[in-house]
């Protein structure tokens, strides 16, 4: 048999779900993360599947310990590591529960968000239809601010939310969704943008929405791609992706929506100084503080948000990487990647790392601005995975075409006739940014 004829099911059959369909199926994995071949009927558990590799020799009778996310870096420790998959999970079972009910009128929300879901859900989009992840990340969030405020079991999720955030942030309510590369995290901006407007214009008295939403994005690019979140745009998604009933198109009109980039929250000088001027202008008094206060800084970035009682704030991508194009032979381009920025919300900071805080990265060579497809994929993980992938594969494996895997530069390939690349960076602990580039 040859090896080619020899490679698992897995990997001939990865894919065993719809995307437009609850994921009823998965491949079994054992506990060091390796198929099984086995197909299990029934969703997988969210869980940490670390790209760490285990370590290739141990103590004789000692069992590895657990990965604590962060520890390395001093995020926590093992007294207070943060796993939040036993609540993710049962977070998950209530909203199926709550999906399955058939009488709309149980479903707890108001008419507004019931007809959005049943659209969501039922509508024969005659484009791009809704993937059934963006339809539970939407749900979710409907769930959360909806339906558990009026139930017990509801209640102590909000409690478990609340409770986070005042440990991060107090008096900053906030809320991650966290879907896969290619997901089309946009749309489902658009899609609570939808939600939030339809029922703030509608219930005007309601404090749970808001027709005001500041979008900050990590570039340039990713702004002027998530102009489709403007109602008034010609390739809006609202009217192009019919997101909404036309007879709410009316209502989404009256959003305000800022898009900006985050840079532009940084304090401006009032008053441009020469250092000689500055130190004339001084004297021997107070260190002369020229720059614009917080509130002139939001008045200039969002004028159109300003005296509205609340506003939804979407951090699109809150992570940043070094990317450079390169030139190569024959007029194609390659992709270097030189390091990470990661934002850490519990204290506020960016860390950066070099090209070895990277796990892997991942090239889209003609980005359509819809979905992100991996044509190149590259590794950089500390430990070499080859032998590991010979395994599981039970073939022979090319070391010299694997070695080019392991590279921050990509090899090169032609100019996209989208005329955009788009490059997604992952570091060690899941972690992950994309960058959309004009070429």
């Amino acid at each position: 048999m040859s090896a080619e004829e020899d490679i698992s099911d897995f990997f001939k059959r990865p894919i065993l779900n719809s995307p437009y369909d609850y994921p009823s199926r998965h491949w079994e994995l054992d506990e060091s993360g390796q198929p099984t071949q086995r197909v299990v009927d029934q969703r997988r558990r969210a869980q940490f599947v670390t790209a760490v590799p285990k370590p290739k020799k141990s103590k004789a009778g000692a069992k590895q310990r657990e990965l604590a996310l962060g520890e390395a870096d001093g995020l926590s420790t093992e007294a207070q590591r943060y796993d939040p998959t036993p609540i993710i999970n049962e977070l998950r079972r209530r909203v199926d529960v709550w999906r399955e009910l058939k009488n709309p009128d149980h479903w707890g929300v108001t008419p507004e968000t019931r007809r959005l879901l049943q659209h969501w859900r039922h509508h024969s989009f005659s484009g791009i239809r809704p993937f059934f992840c963006q339809i539970e990340a939407i749900e979710t969030v409907i769930w959360l601010t909806e339906v558990a405020p009026n139930e017990r079991p509801g209640k102590a999720f909000l409690e478990h939310l609340d409770n986070s955030n005042n440990d991060a942030n107090p008096e900053l309510p906030r809320l991650g969704l966290k879907l896969a590369t290619g997901a089309g995290k946009t749309t489902v901006m658009a899609m609570l943008i939808a939600w939030q407007t339809v029922n703030a214009i509608r219930r005007p008295n309601s404090p749970r929405f808001t027709r005001g939403f500041l979008v900050m994005t990590p570039g340039l690019t990713i702004r002027d791609r998530l102009r489709v979140l403007q109602p008034n745009d010609p390739d809006s998604y609202f009217h192009s992706r019919e997101l909404v009933p036309n007879d709410m198109l009316g209502d989404i009109a009256r959003a305000k929506i800022v898009i900006t980039n985050y840079h532009a929250f940084k304090r401006r000088e009032r008053l441009e100084l020469s250092k000689g001027g500055r130190s004339l202008l001084q004297g021997r008094g107070a260190e002369l503080d020229t720059q614009e206060t917080e509130g002139q800084m939001l008045q200039r970035v969002m004028p159109d948000l300003m005296g509205m009682k609340s506003i939804l704030v979407f951090n699109d991508e809150g992570h940043h990487c070094d990317i450079e194009i390169l030139s190569a032979e024959d007029g194609q381009i390659k992709v270097k990647v030189k390091g990470v920025d990661v934002f850490h919300p519990s204290t506020g900071e960016v860390r950066s790392d070099g090209a070895e805080g990277i796990a892997c990265w991942l090239v889209d060579t003609d980005y359509n601005e819809e979905s992100f497809f991996v044509r190149h994929a590259y590794f950089l993980g500390a430990n070499d995975p080859y032998s590991a992938l010979k395994t599981t594969l039970k073939a022979e494996i090319n070391e010299e075409a694997w070695a080019t895997l392991r590279s921050d530069t990509s090899r090169s390939f032609p100019r996209p006739k989208s005329g955009r690349i788009a490059v997604k960076v992952i570091n060690h602990l899941g972690d992950e940014v994309m960058k959309v580039f004009r070429v």
